[in-house]
């Protein structure tokens, strides 16, 4: 049987969108390198990039 590690010992990363701290989970096992928001509201309310311009090269609005 797999030895437990506290929580502490887990790592941890910085929430791109609130910045709070969040840790290691078990179904981040094989993505943790690209795990980026702590939560799916964060991931939903991540920074939006800037609009590519159109096929005319002009922004729309």
């Amino acid at each position: 049987m797999a030895k437990m590690r506290k929580k502490s010992d887990l790592p941890q990363k910085t929430c791109v969108t609130c910045g709070r701290p969040f840790t290691w989970r078990k179904k981040w096992e094989k993505v943790w390198d690209e795990v980026r928001y702590c939560s799916d509201r964060c991931r939903d309310t991540r920074p939006k990039q800037a609009q590519a311009p159109g096929p005319t090269g002009r922004r729309s609005g």
